[in-house]
């Protein structure tokens, strides 16, 4: 009735639990305000980008004005007065510029698609240039009382400035637009990102409240059978049964445990077992130390190893060897659990549904497995060696950073 291991003994508590709550990995929750980093950031990527814009659209004219005009100017005026001039209409642009940024922002221009948006832009450009073309020549030729010396009259040369304004700011909300495009895209992927991964997550639950009640139900089973017949052992199996229902609990809330952890709770699971099975039941470890400390899903190696003795020593009158493996290969965690029978499909979809060795369990660890770790790891179950059957795990291992 000994169990051949090659695995030293679980350290355990005064109490006789297995697991130690300290020793159950947990993520660590970092609550930070990400929305309002980001909206500071937009926030202050807009005033970069005005300032590069317009201020770069002031430097170009000024440069062309200095070389066209030279130190004289043709209305007569000081050239620094026209270049002063020049900067206040510029600066005059860009406060319209904010303003309409304010306006889009309110009106809810920004959600409009491209067939409502594009007669908005246009009629907003004409009307915006308009207002600033009336305020810059408003403020030189009636507040400032400038003579006017240009050879064309007055109405063609507003018409002309007018319509220079209009394409500045057409331009500018192109700029504006194209780019809050690209935001609603990213802000799309986002959304579309969280939500494959709420439904991930919905998942995974699922498959632990599928998981869990399956080995509770067995554990249970196996501890009936004892009751009446040996009260010793009885108890010892109530201690082991709660190493088990601590780890199930604390494990329930972790995506993924140390495999030290899952070896720990198969000790007490075999032990259970072999209570029940008796010399039928051998158990040989092969467990690398580096393996220990890699990350599994709970109850991975715990479901792998209650489908071997359930299908494969149960079944079986002279029963047999379960061998259970672990090592790391090419960046790989492998993981082996074998024991004696034949790979076979159930005979019916009801008893697919009711647990056949290819049943639920595997089926659910696979899914869990894909889930946490993507479409390279994967649970296959071999006809190998002769006369036995092999589920094999491999976890792709991420690299060292």
């Amino acid at each position: 009735m000994a169990v051949a291991s090659t695995a030293p003994a679980p350290f355990r508590r005064p109490d006789g639990l297995a697991v130690n709550p300290s020793d159950v990995v947990r993520s660590q929750v970092m609550s930070v305000d990400t929305e309002a980093k980001l909206l500071r950031a937009k926030n202050r990527l807009y005033v970069l980008c005005q300032l590069v814009g317009w201020g770069g659209l002031t430097g170009l004219n000024l440069y062309y004005l200095q070389a066209a005009k030279g130190e004289t100017s043709v209305s007569g005026r000081d050239p620094l007065v026209d270049k002063a001039v020049f900067v206040m209409v510029m600066l005059q642009g860009l406060l319209i510029s904010h303003y309409l940024r304010l306006l889009i922002h309110r009106r809810g221009w920004k959600q409009l698609g491209w067939a409502a948006l594009l007669p908005r832009v246009l009629g907003m450009s004409f009307f915006a240039s308009l207002l600033w073309t009336a305020v810059g020549f408003g403020y030189l030729y009636l507040v400032l009382q400038f003579p006017w010396t240009s050879k064309f009259s007055p109405v063609p040369a507003l018409l002309v400035t007018t319509i220079n304004g209009a394409l500045v700011l057409g331009g500018w909300f192109c700029v504006y637009f194209i780019y809050h495009t690209f935001e609603r895209l990213r802000q799309m992927q986002i959304e579309q990102l969280r939500l494959a991964t709420s439904v991930k997550e919905a998942e995974l639950r699922a498959l632990k409240s599928q998981v869990n009640p399956h080995f509770l139900f067995n554990s249970l089973n196996s501890l009936r059978a004892l009751i009446d017949e040996d009260a010793p052992k009885a108890r010892e199996s109530v201690t082991r049964l709660a190493n088990m229902l601590r780890y199930s609990l604390q494990s329930g809330q972790q995506e993924t445990v140390p495999l030290e952890e899952e070896l720990r709770i198969v000790e007490d699971y075999l032990a259970l077992e072999l209570i029940r099975h008796e010399s039928r039941l051998r158990v040989r470890w092969a467990v690398t130390d580096d393996a220990r400390a890699r990350l599994v899903p709970p109850m991975l190696l715990q479901t792998l190893v209650e489908n071997a003795v359930k299908y494969g020593i149960s079944t079986r009158r002279e029963g047999g060897e379960v061998v259970i493996t672990a090592s790391i290969e090419a960046d790989n965690l492998h993981i082996g659990v074998t024991n004696p029978g034949e790979v076979t499909a159930p005979a019916s979809d009801a008893a697919a549904r009711a647990g056949s060795s290819t049943g639920v369990g595997l089926r659910n660890a696979s899914e869990r497995l894909k889930l946490l770790f993507g479409d390279k790891a994967r649970l296959t179950l071999a006809a190998e060696p002769a006369g036995c059957v092999t589920a094999h795990v491999l976890i792709p291992l991420k690299p060292a950073k």
